[in-house]
Formats: structure tokens, sequence, C-alpha cells
């Protein structure tokens, strides 16, 4: 007897962390999301050498969901539509390789999907500059600090919260309303 996999894990790197949490952790489906580092070369990094752009990770957030209530083809829109994927390694004012567009897939499926989907958009024409999103294969996961996990929720008040995520949230809540868990 084949056991049904309940649920599955991708890892989104969007520019800052923070915001690629908070809009995650709005869908129905979602399960979780943890911030963390992705695709470098040291284990066990810190913020600090993150901070650097010297490690080769990304800032990431590791998001586990219910296929049967929300597709990986929904998660990349979400993906694609929460950040600028044409920008090398930068999002906005966050500039290094630690808050490139990048894509680490679990499997051959997420892998198929998301090198179509990223085609697909350079071939429509939807952004004005090409998607540059880097699609690699899902290696290891470092969880961020402490501190870092449900940053928005815990420190909505702080100036980056109010100037960055929030107005990122607001855009998103509105073209993803009906995807979106009760409130």
């Amino acid at each position: 007897m084949i056991k049904e996999k309940i649920t599955d894990t991708v890892t989104f790197g969007a520019g800052c962390f923070w915001c690629v949490e908070a809009i995650f952790q709005q869908l129905k489906g979602v399960i979780s999301v943890t911030s963390g580092y992705s695709g470098g070369s040291i284990q066990n990094p810190t913020y600090k050498e993150i901070c650097t752009g010297t490690t080769g990770h990304a800032e990431v957030a590791q998001i586990v969901y219910d296929p049967k209530v929300i597709s990986f083809p929904e998660l990349l829109e979400a993906f694609w539509s929460s950040h600028d994927p044409t920008t090398m390694n930068r999002q906005g004012a966050d500039i290094g390789t630690q808050y490139r567009s990048v894509i680490f897939y679990h499997n051959s499926e997420q892998k198929e999907l998301s090198e179509k989907y990223k085609k697909e958009l350079n071939a429509s024409g939807a952004f004005k500059n090409p998607v540059i999103t880097e699609i690699a294969p899902f290696a290891k996961f470092y969880k961020a600090e402490d501190y870092h996990q449900n940053y928005f929720n815990s420190n909505g008040d702080a100036p980056y919260c109010q100037f960055v995520i929030a107005p990122k949230l607001e855009k998103f809540k509105k073209v993803f309303h009906d995807k979106l868990k009760a409130q």
C-alpha cells in the first residue's frame, strides 16, 4: 500500500525573508513558514555571516504546505507576483547575493513547473525585463535565529515592517484575496 503524501515543502528566496514569510503565512494551505538560509557554502551560518554576502546563502522561507489545499503552481504565482524577479541580487534597498530571487526545488515536479513558469513569464512579457530567478536543487536549510521567525507578526510596528512589509502585504492581499486564510 502506497502512503499518500500529506504535505510538501518548497524553499523560496525573494529578498528579505521577513517579507517572504509574512506573505506566505497568509495563504490557505500553507502549514508553516520558517525563515532561514540556503544555497551557501558554510554550515550553520549566522545572520551576521549571511549579511556579508560572502557565504553564498540566500535569505529564504521554507514553506510546508498541503497540496490538496494549495497547489505548487499557485505557490509559484504568489512567489513571482510578490517580488521583482528581474533584478539581480536585490529587492528594493536590500542589495547582495543573499537577497537574490531563487527557488530551491525539492523534487523533479517542482523543478519542471518552476522552469516552465519562468519560461512562460519571459515569453509573455509579463515583466519589462527578463525573469532571472535562479532555479536550483534544494540541498540544505539552516533555520535563522529565533528573533527572525514570525517577524512581521511580532514586530509590526517596527519601521521596516511599516514601510516595506506592510505595503507589500496589502498589495498581495488585494490580488490573492480568495486564497487567504480567514483573519
